[in-house]
């Protein structure tokens, strides 16, 4: 008679028949931020290797001229200079000074809506300073930034305050669209044909400038820039490609390289103008574009609380090892007194004390002032109805504005591009689908799968098998938006799938599923808003290996893989997986048919929308310059590709699918 500690200890040779000893899973969650790490490594090698050429003036005048070369050639080219069309809509007088409400065309039909501060005592001509806006919805009427351009005014200065395009007047989406998602949104648009949010932004400082030298009040040897946040970033667009600048002072920009010593993942991708599309493969990062300035003045201005409130964990640290640099690049060039940094304790803003620093530096530079200014000039921020360009507040209502994304409808494609050229792909290796687990389940049989898409990059994936499996029935690889996890379990899709015949292999794509990465090493607070997909997206665009690019090597990956294990392929895929997968079957003939639902039909209706929903993971650089996905799906043909708008990931329909 069997004792129940006989039974006990029968038990775990029981377990042990049916189940593995040991599942040698991997961490999933570290396997994009490594990956992201491994490129801004080579990203900051290619930068360290031209900086260390930088001993001569000879030397540092050519990095100057790269800069102003690259700049443009990654943001799609220099605009050119068409008419300004400036002219006077309103004016108002204050003590010491005056507002004239001034619009121009930064390109034709592209309206910029300004409010011009003249001073109204003393003798002219006076400098003149640009200033840029932070992040602030209404723009050019933030109150702190309106109290820097009176101070400046009251002092001397003919200060030229303009809406960045997202903000203020020149707000073209809907109030629930913030202004850094303004940016970003319009920059993931014009992205698609060759243009970028940087360059928007750089071009209309650019135009910008053009208006504040030709005023007869203002000195053109005599010019400057400043402004805060992303006013302060505004700063260092222009600087790196207008060398009409005197002066600059860069108030809590980001001021720190994105491929940076210490990378933490997915790295400081902010808003899409803050992010130089491509810049990681030509070694081209944010303090270069600082380095057209010198030996001119340049003050530098930083907020200690925004390593961990604002920007990234490494903001302080790179800024002042990037700040030594390029001091140190003063000095060669025999004019370290030209370039300072200050930090302030105090949270993200135009703070007084900040404030005063600006005064203090165009005081100094650009009026040879030794006069300490200790205390602010009055001032006292308007309304933003006062300083309105026109009655409704809105250039598009006012004054039919065109916006920055409607020159990118207008760009004429040129000839057709494989789709393999457009996402250059590095060459695959040979592949292998170690199976890391076997398990039976009631009527099938499931296998825990793994492969290697790029080295280091690992993905997991089960595979679904009906018992008894022949072998020859093709493989459903189902890809669904919300990961592998979704349709697993004793009664979910995959099952049944399996029940009735169909061997799937339920697969995850990097950054999606069980690979959603990890969290970095910084404050909660930064790290959790950091921790999307959209960060990985515009990081990955940073380092110029699209997300896209890479989930579309995952793909083909898993079809390489499985492709071992069966006599063809069928791919179904939802949602944002869509696109990769069509792109993927446009590569790989080994694809027999495609079932996509629930994703993006086309690329050209997010140029001719206003607002959409479409993830920057799936974003492109110059794609409608060569194709669209209408047309990559009709170049599948004869296969056969079922497209369905509405999201349908049921099981009738992927069992006639994969059938059929």
């Amino acid at each position: 008679m069997l004792t129940r500690r006989t039974l006990l200890s029968l038990l775990p040779a029981a377990v042990h028949a049916q189940l593995p000893t040991r599942v040698n899973y991997r961490h999933y969650s570290q396997g994009l931020p490594s990956y992201l790490t491994r490129l801004a490594g080579q990203a900051r090698e290619r930068r360290e290797q031209a900086m260390a050429k930088l001993t001569t003036p000879e030397a540092i005048a050519a990095r100057q001229k790269w800069v102003q070369h690259t700049f443009w050639e990654l943001n799609g080219g220099e605009p050119e200079r068409t008419p300004l069309n400036q002219r006077t809509v309103g004016t108002f007088n204050r003590d010491g000074y005056r507002v004239d409400k001034i619009i121009y065309e930064s390109r034709p039909g592209l309206i910029v809506s300004a409010n011009l501060y003249i001073p109204t005592t003393g003798a002219g001509p006076f400098p003149g300073i640009l200033f840029q806006m932070g992040h602030t919805p209404n723009g050019k009427a933030a109150g702190g930034y309106q109290k820097c351009c009176q101070g400046l005014a009251r002092l001397g200065h003919v200060v030229l305050a303009f809406d960045p395009f997202g903000q203020g007047e020149r707000i073209q989406y809907s109030g629930k669209v913030s202004p850094t998602g303004h940016h970003s949104m319009a920059g993931k648009q014009m992205l698609l044909v060759g243009d970028t949010a940087s360059k928007a932004l750089a071009w209309d400082a650019v135009r910008s400038l053009d208006v504040l030298a030709s005023l007869p009040m203002v000195d053109p040897k005599r010019l400057a820039s400043t402004g805060q946040s992303g006013g302060g970033l505004a700063t260092q667009l222009l600087a790196s490609v207008d060398t009409r600048l005197a002066a600059a002072v860069v108030c809590s920009g980001n001021t720190e390289n994105f491929a940076c010593a210490n990378f933490i993942p997915p790295g400081s991708a902010d808003d899409g103008e803050q992010d130089l599309i491509g810049s990681g493969l030509v070694g081209f990062d944010r303090w270069d574009m600082l380095y057209p300035m010198a030996p001119k003045p340049l003050l530098v201005m930083v907020s200690a609380r925004d390593f961990y409130g604002t920007y990234s964990p490494n903001y302080l640290d790179d800024g002042r090892a990037e700040f030594a640099r390029l001091a140190t690049i003063y000095e060669r060039l025999g004019h370290r007194n030209r370039i300072a940094w200050k930090e302030s304790p105090l949270a993200h803003s135009l703070s007084y004390a900040l404030r005063l620093e600006t005064y203090n530096w165009f005081e100094r530079w650009l009026k040879n002032s030794s006069t300490a200014i200790t205390e602010e000039p009055p001032v006292s921020p308007e309304k933003d109805e006062t300083l309105w360009c026109g009655p409704a507040g809105n250039v598009v209502r006012d004054f039919q504005s065109k916006s920055p994304v409607a020159f990118s409808r207008e760009l004429v494609r040129s000839a057709p591009v494989p789709v393999s050229q457009l996402l250059k792909l590095e060459p695959s290796k040979a592949l292998k689908l170690p199976v890391l687990s076997h398990v039976p389940s009631e009527g099938i049989d499931i296998e825990a799968l793994e492969v290697e898409s790029d080295p280091g990059m690992f993905l997991p994936a089960w595979f679904y098998l009906p018992k008894g499996d022949s072998g020859k029935a093709p493989i459903l690889l189902a890809l669904d938006a919300r990961g592998r996890n979704p349709g697993a379990g004793e009664e979910g899709l995959y099952a049944r799938l399996a029940l009735a015949g169909v061997r799937v292999c339920a697969a995850d794509l990097r950054g999606n599923g069980d690979t959603v990465p990890q969290f970095g090493r910084g404050n909660p607070g930064y790290e959790r808003s950091r921790n999307e997909e959209e960060s990985y997206a515009w990081a990955s665009l940073i380092l110029g290996r699209p997300l896209l690019t890479q989930r579309v090597a995952d793909v083909l990956a898993w079809v390489a893989g499985l492709t071992i294990r069966g006599s063809s392929i069928v791919v179904a895929a939802s949602g944002k997986m869509t696109v990769p997968a069509l792109f993927a079957a446009a590569i790989d003939k080994r694809i027999e048919s495609l079932y996509l639902t629930g994703g993006l039909a086309s690329f050209r209706g997010i140029i001719d929308a206003g607002e959409y929903t479409e993830p920057a993971a799936n974003f492109l650089p110059n794609l409608l310059l060569h194709t669209d996905l209408p047309e990559i799906a009709a170049g599948l043909a004869p296969r056969r590709v079922e497209m369905r708008g509405e999201a349908d990931w049921k099981l009738e329909n992927l069992l006639a699918f994969a059938r059929s």
